[in-house]
């Protein structure tokens, strides 16, 4: 058992050391729950706002004599051998560290995990990302450089498509045939919110407005099932997904075969549901041919015909992401790989008519949302993957609801992420 193997480590005095970049509410959460698990530890953390990386810790129980601030390599791994953390504003200090075994980025920003997770293999350490919007947009390129220097690259469970691509094992394992994978969103779409039209929800929940936003206006969502896609070789049925609403008692035969009286165009999609019977849960359709084990899975309360949904009510985001990490390292297995094939992209749109000189702002904000598309017809449209949109400037007019295009940007060709899409593209 998983448990039994971080036990002994921890009594053994011998954790595994990982080393994270982003003190966000993300990063903070997962620093949380790392001074929960045995046998594991944050050994150092990096994040622009360095204090905010010496509060996660200090959230945690430990004291101000407990955390040295150091962009030094040396420095930071003799403090991490005599027992103390490290907060650096040095994204790439944790994959230079000899004492680190895994490292990771705990953010949603596509720049951000890039530059640690290229850091990693350019350095020979296993990387395990808890950042989607990264693997979307340059995970192929990262799966392959792994490869090549001899380490393991992954995305984690927590997040939605690493609980799908668990459950996707699940059915594939006894044979199921799949028909749709999906997601249960938590709030209802609207293409257009903006972090102010969210401001009042955010401020109730005490998250930042872009980040709600960009789960209200879809971007997350398809960023979600694109990753979830891409790593199972389905693919959405349209531009966007279809969506519907649904519940347990409905989603099998909504999301049945079209002859059958469905949704679904043809077996092995990604779509997600609408409605708060299955909010923040993750679900795969299948359709069974034999006879008696429909009527084992109805005995069993699964459903009823020859539709049936297995669903898992909750995914805990980076709160279960550190038993990814413990299985990177210990047994070299990753929960979420890209497949070679790229089967789905998510586009930039524009959420207004955009002007040569403006600059594209962040997910969940003012000039784009991401839209989920099959790569095929991304590549047709010379769509700019959404990944790349933040910060990118406007070299030609693009009106409201049309897809920007690479020719419509002018991007920062210097960046680790632009590179790396560059090289991937190739």
């Amino acid at each position: 058992m998983l448990f039994e193997e971080l036990q002994k480590l921890e009594e053994r005095g011998k954790p595994i050391r990982v080393g994270a970049s982003g003190a966000g509410w993300m990063g903070s959460g997962f620093a949380a729950q790392m001074a929960q698990v045995p046998g594991m530890e944050l050994a150092v953390l990096a994040d622009a706002d360095v204090g905010a990386a010496r509060q996660a810790f200090l959230a945690t129980g430990l004291t101000a004599d407990d955390i040295v601030e150091t962009d030094s390599v040396s420095r930071a791994e003799d403090a991490i051998r005599s027992g103390k953390r490290v907060v650096t504003g040095d994204h790439a200090l944790p994959a230079k560290l000899d004492i680190v075994d895994v490292v990771t980025d705990v953010t949603p920003s596509p720049a951000s995990g890039a530059e640690i997770a290229y850091a990693g293999i350019r350095h020979g350490k296993d990387v395990v990302l808890i950042n989607i919007e990264a693997d979307v947009t340059v995970g192929h390129i990262l799966k392959r450089l792994a490869d090549q220097a001899g380490v393991l690259y992954s995305v984690s469970s927590g997040d939605e498509p690493g609980c799908l691509v668990e459950l996707y094992d699940f059915v594939r394992s006894l044979g199921f045939e799949v028909i749709v994978i999906g997601k249960g969103k938590n709030n209802p779409l609207n293409p257009k919110a903006t972090p102010e039209t969210v401001a009042s929800s955010a401020l109730k929940a005490d998250k930042d407005p872009y980040q709600v936003a960009s789960y209200v206006d879809g971007t997350k969502t398809m960023f979600e099932m694109a990753c979830a896609a891409n790593a199972t070789g389905c693919r959405p049925m349209q531009r966007g997904m279809i969506g519907p609403e649904a519940d347990l008692e409905t989603v099998s035969q909504i999301f049945a075969l079209e002859d059958d009286g469905g949704l679904t165009r043809f077996p092995g999609a990604v779509d997600f549901v609408q409605g708060n019977a299955m909010a923040g849960g993750v679900f795969i359709t299948v359709r069974i041919e034999n006879q008696r084990i429909r009527e084992d899975l109805h005995y069993l309360k699964v459903g009823n015909g020859k539709y049936f949904t297995f669903f898992r009510p909750y995914h805990l985001w980076f709160i279960e992401a550190p038993i990814s990490i413990a299985r990177a390292h210990l047994y070299k297995q990753p929960t979420l790989v890209p497949q070679v094939s790229q089967e789905a992209e998510v586009m930039a749109m524009a959420k207004r008519s955009l002007k040569p000189g403006e600059r594209l702002d962040d997910f969940g904000g003012y000039s784009f949302h991401g839209v989920i598309d099959t790569a095929t017809e991304a590549r047709s449209l010379n769509a700019l993957p959404a990944g790349l949109a933040p910060g990118a400037e406007i070299i030609r007019p693009v009106t409201e609801g049309k897809v920007i295009t690479w020719d419509d940007v002018k991007l920062d060709e210097t960046s680790t992420v632009v590179k790396l899409r560059r090289q991937q593209d190739a």
